[in-house]
């Protein structure tokens, strides 16, 4: 074979040049394992939070790992991923699943392309050289073509394999997500019996004509309204008040500081017994003893607080907070009473789920585009309000504006990465453009930080920003809630990694040589695209030891996460409140922007499968490593903060399909490249199979992914009564007191043979070849969780009929949170501030080193609210 081109030819990928890859990588991984290790003994808050945090019920906390060096791995392990189910989302658990389910494709990928394909293009007699004999590109097309139909048959029985995967485990999440939505712990929320509707025409905005439409099953209506005045109005209360706490806190550590000074004078006398201010004192008389009026907090009423009027700020906080107050409470009356300008949107919440899923699946109106969209399961904390002011025609037009501009942002967004990419060659450029000559003058140092530093951090920013467009495009494309957000970022992200981060850098890593091998031999191209085109696995090769060490690793470690978040909670926490806002809220994972960059690292995989199948095994170990990471994080680190009831899993396992298509058309290419015409039929055709079997899975999956069935809805019913009747209905079910030993037991008890349906023993094979028999509806009941809460009193009635309304409407005055000190000046600003605003200095208090110290484990802090699943 000719070897045109020799001097500009794609280098090949040595074992040295992965050594030299792996080892900077595998010790920063060991750096990053050495600081968890270190850690996680002794910050429990950030290691292990989900283990005693108190603001989690005992049924959704994680059994505690022994705290030594090692010796917690096998109980780790020993935990199985149910336990996320039953103790955590859907979400959490389908997330640990797909990643399960990404190692298994490559690993089986692994085992069966590797015996038979490694031999076909190590003996191919091509030109490639070190690691790349591995590749489809050693095989001589002039005198080895036939060894192609290996490679195609490998594809055929390999891609199948992927399919089958993905046919599967769509079962799979059909019958789960069937038994989890039905169980009486999520049919009877008013989110699984509230339907929400939206270009709703204005002759229907009445509660009569509602409930004449839907008859008798409807139980509370909320018609929309706008609530821009009354959101203003509890935005400026709720921001004062925050400002008024923040002084009053800032008053008593000017006021504990002299006093801790004081004490020094006195060489460490006593400071006497706590004051206690007359019921007839002046306001602020004890904290006067301590600081003069001029020290108090003030403010200015100007621009930014940084010109105007000064005024005292609590004096003027207590002042304002007397007007809003009112205001606020006779505006929310108003808003009850239906004294409102409605939108057309509309929740409707029905007696069961049942009539609730009857609703969502039935023709509401006779007009186009009107009642529709529906959506059911929406929880009122996720509703974008602003999204349900769009009109049917605003919906269309912000729809097709916003598509258009996230495809032009996909496809441009290569400019400022280039950008970002020249700075780092900054004194090339600066030598050959005679505007950027000045840059030389620069010092070597500050110019050798820009081209090192500069770029990758700007990179970096770069590429986080493109999740928060996308997020921020759902909203104004009229997404009504924020798990329909993150299931509209999960897509246009996974496109932008798919053309971006896969299609884009495998064409620009080897388009300049491959178009210098054709500029000097034309007639060469079909052997120059042959061998070149299977070298962009060399990158990715390179990317996966990057991604499964180094970034693995930094997911476990999260040594940022925890330096923020220590930064923030000793030195930026001021207030009570904000320290235990920081300490107790959990790290929430983001599935639109997490999912999609795990769903491409398979995508590359199942690719660049039968053209370098070397690619499999580091796509194998990275996604292990990734796996047991995100296993880690979610187990005992993470809460969920949207829930999308597992919509997230059959959006990801059909974005595989994406891998597939690809590596089909590329190796069309590549055969029709090589002018081997037998191979590339018989691919057309198993292109077209797939075609086919995409279609007929999406025909025949899509319905039930966002439906219940009448049927199983009509058992659950029999089954409820018959269980109402039975006096042993709670025997069988074991109940979570402690949040360890019995929720890991339930979870352990839960084998595959114990999922299948009873009087069958099915082997491997059988359970794997048959989801639809052996993971069936009755089978997964037994995951979900059972008698976690009396689910018959999950709220009380003004709970209820308080759900949908916008949060302004029932957002209550909030308590205002102080320290306690041991000068009486917080008792007395207790009395005066709690007469315009409630107010407490319970359960914090200001320490000798004027420190604010509470209890972080035992005592539950005054504005601890029970979270209502709703």
């Amino acid at each position: 074979m000719s070897d045109p081109g020799s001097a500009t030819k794609t280098p090949p990928a040595s074992a040295a040049s992965l050594y030299l890859t792996l080892a900077p990588v595998a010790l920063t991984a060991a750096v990053y394992l050495s600081i968890f290790l270190v850690l996680r003994r002794s910050q429990r808050r950030y290691y292990a939070p989900r283990t005693y945090l108190g603001n989690l019920r005992p049924s959704e906390r994680s059994p505690v790992l022994p705290n030594g060096w090692f010796d917690w791995i096998g109980p780790f392990w020993q935990i199985p991923d149910t336990y996320s189910l039953q103790h955590q989302s859907l979400d959490a658990y389908l997330f640990l699943r797909f990643l399960r389910i990404l190692v298994v494709i490559c690993f089986v990928g692994c085992c069966i392309l590797w015996p038979v394909l490694f031999p076909v293009n190590a003996t191919g007699h091509g030109t490639a050289e070190q690691v790349d004999i591995l590749s489809y590109s050693h095989i001589d097309k002039d005198t080895e073509s036939n060894r192609y139909y290996a490679h195609v048959f490998m594809a055929w029985i390999f891609y199948g394999f992927v399919m089958y995967m993905i046919l599967r485990e769509s079962i799979y999440y059909v019958n789960l997500r069937q038994a989890f939505l039905l169980s009486p712990y999520y049919a009877n929320r008013v989110s699984s019996r509230t339907v929400l509707f939206v270009s709703v025409p204005a002759n229907y905005l009445e509660e009569a004509k509602l409930r004449k439409v839907f008859g008798d099953s409807v139980k509370h209506v909320w018609i929309t309204g706008d609530t821009e005045k009354l959101d203003d109005l509890v935005k400026e209360r709720d921001k004062v008040a925050t400002k008024l706490e923040k002084a009053e806190v800032k008053l008593l550590k000017l006021a504990n500081a002299e006093r801790i000074k004081a004490l020094k004078k006195k060489k460490g006398g006593s400071d006497g017994e706590k004051a206690e201010a007359p019921a007839d004192a002046e306001s602020g008389s004890l904290a006067a003893r301590w600081i003069p009026a001029k020290k108090r907090p003030t403010h200015r009423l100007g621009l930014l607080g940084l010109v105007g009027k000064k005024v005292d700020t609590i004096n003027w906080c207590r002042t304002e907070l007397e007007r809003l107050i009112p205001a606020v409470e006779a505006a929310q009356s108003e808003y009850r009473a239906g004294k409102y300008t409605k939108v057309p949107s509309v929740f409707i919440e029905f007696y069961t789920q049942a009539d609730a899923e009857s609703a969502y699946q039935v023709l509401a109106h006779h007009q186009a585009l009107r009642m529709t969209p529906k959506y059911i399961g929406i929880t009122p904390g996720e509703v974008v309000w602003s999204a349900l002011k769009v009109s049917w025609w605003q919906r269309i037009v912000r729809r097709f504006a916003v598509l258009g501009f996230i495809s032009a942002l996909i496809i441009f967004w290569a400019i400022p990465v280039a950008v970002v990419g020249a700075i780092s060659n900054i004194s090339y450029l600066a030598n050959s453009v005679f505007f950027l000559t000045w840059l030389l003058s620069i010092p070597s140092i500050i110019l050798g930080l820009i081209q090192g530093l500069l770029p990758g951090v700007a990179l970096s920013i770069l590429m986080s920003l493109v999740p928060v467009i996308m997020r921020l495009c759902a909203k104004l494309s009229g997404e009504p809630s924020l798990s329909r957000v993150e299931l509209f970022t999960q897509n246009a992200y996974f496109a932008f990694q798919l053309i971006q981060v896969f299609l884009v850098a495998t064409v620009t890593s080897s388009a300049a040589a491959i178009a210098a091998q054709i500029k000097d031999n034309p007639g060469a191209v079909t052997s120059i695209l042959a061998e070149n085109l299977p070298k962009g696995s060399n990158f990715y090769i390179s990317y996966f030891i990057v991604q499964g060490l180094g970034v693995a690793s930094s997911v476990l470690s999260q040594v940022v996460g925890f330096a923020i978040f220590t930064l923030m909670y000793k030195y930026l926490s001021g207030t009570p409140r904000a320290l235990y806002t920081k300490w107790a809220n959990l790290s929430a994972i983001s599935w639109g922007s997490v999912l999609p960059v795990y769903t491409n690292i398979a995508v590359i995989s199942i690719t660049y499968a039968t053209i370098a199948p070397l690619v499999l095994g580091f796509a194998t170990i990275g996604l292990l490593l990734f796996y047991l990471a995100w296993r880690y994080n979610v187990l005992f680190v993470t809460d969920t903060n949207v829930d999308t009831r597992g919509l997230i899993y059959p959006r990801a396992l059909k974005q595989l399909f994406s891998g597939v298509y690809i590596a089909e058309l590329c190796m069309i290419g590549i055969f029709a490249s090589s002018v081997a015409i037998g191979p590339m039929v018989l691919m057309i055709a198993f292109l077209v199979f797939t075609v086919l079997f995409h279609i007929t899975i999406n025909s025949a999956i899509d319905p039930l992914l966002y439906n219940l069935p009448r049927t199983l809805s009509a058992e659950m019913e029999s089954k409820s009564l018959h269980m109402e009747s039975s006096p042993l209905r709670n025997v069988g079910h074991s109940t979570v007191h402690n949040g360890e030993t019995d929720g890991v037991s339930d979870a352990k008890k839960i084998s595959s043979a114990d999922t299948a349906v009873a009087g069958k023993k099915p082997g491997f094979l059988s359970k794997f070849l048959k989801p639809w028999e052996f993971c069936d509806y009755e089978a997964m009941r037994k995951l979900v969780p059972h008698d976690r809460v009396d689910t018959n009193n999950l709220y009380t009635d003004e709970v209820e009929r308080n759900a949908y309304f916008p949060p302004s409407v029932t957002s209550a005055t909030p308590l205002l949170w102080i320290p306690e000190d041991s000068m009486g000046i917080s008792k007395q600003e207790v009395r005066d501030t709690g007469k315009v605003i409630p107010i407490t200095d319970e359960g914090c208090v200001l320490s000798d080193k004027n420190k604010l110290e509470w209890d972080t484990e035992t005592v539950r802090p005054p504005v601890w609210e029970e979270k209502i699943y709703y």
